[in-house]
């Protein structure tokens, strides 16, 4: 593939995108400090594949591995803030992984700020990544991989019509201990049967 096609996006999103109590946008350098509040905090980032981060390795972050907006290629994800439309405050932070074009697969992956569990906001947020992923991918199938013990991350994609599909016991080396891993799938169909029976 040539550096120009690379480049061509398949998908550009219009930003920002509007949840009934959300925006999702892109993450910008201003987000820095509102995100080492819960990138720092070892209980925040326990499941997720990297240590409590500093300031200037949040900031290195925003400017490299998060501030892609568009998918151009397979292989490519984007992360977006989660910011609360009412009082502005950066809640948490989604992505939306794009994993095969052959198979048409993706991938989702969330992380809040604890101070606002229990509000529904990452349900919210990965509800409208599967928007993004189906409709505007044309995606026929996300998935999301999930720490056993991450219970509550659990719940979001259950809440969200995703089905258990595979236990894998210790499966991976994760944090210097074996993590057991909990493999969920949504397809697309099913994505919009339950779309059309919500309304």
């Amino acid at each position: 593939m040539t550096e120009a096609a690379r480049e061509t996006p398949v998908l550009a999103p219009e930003y920002p995108i509007l949840t009934p109590r959300l925006l999702l946008r892109p993450i910008v350098a201003d987000d820095a400090v509102a995100m080492h509040a819960y990138k720092s905090d070892p209980a925040a980032v326990r499941y997720v594949p990297y240590a409590p981060l500093t300031l200037g390795e949040v900031e290195q972050r925003i400017t490299t591995t998060w501030s892609r907006t568009v998918f151009t290629a397979e292989g490519d994800g984007i992360c977006l803030a989660a910011e609360d439309r009412e009082s502005g405050a950066l809640v948490g932070d989604v992505v939306l992984f794009w994993r095969s074009a052959t198979d048409r697969a993706g991938e989702v992956g969330y992380i809040f700020d604890p101070r606002f569990s229990g509000r529904g906001y990452a349900t919210e947020a990965v509800e409208a990544l599967l928007a993004l992923g189906f409709d505007g991918l044309g995606l026929h199938r996300i998935a999301a991989r999930i720490d056993e013990r991450n219970t509550a991350s659990t719940r979001v994609v259950e809440r969200l019509g995703f089905r258990r599909e595979a236990r894998l016991v210790e499966s991976e080396w994760f944090k210097d201990e074996w993590t057991t891993l909990l493999i969920y799938g949504l397809l697309e169909t099913e994505w919009r049967e339950r779309s059309a029976s919500a309304r």
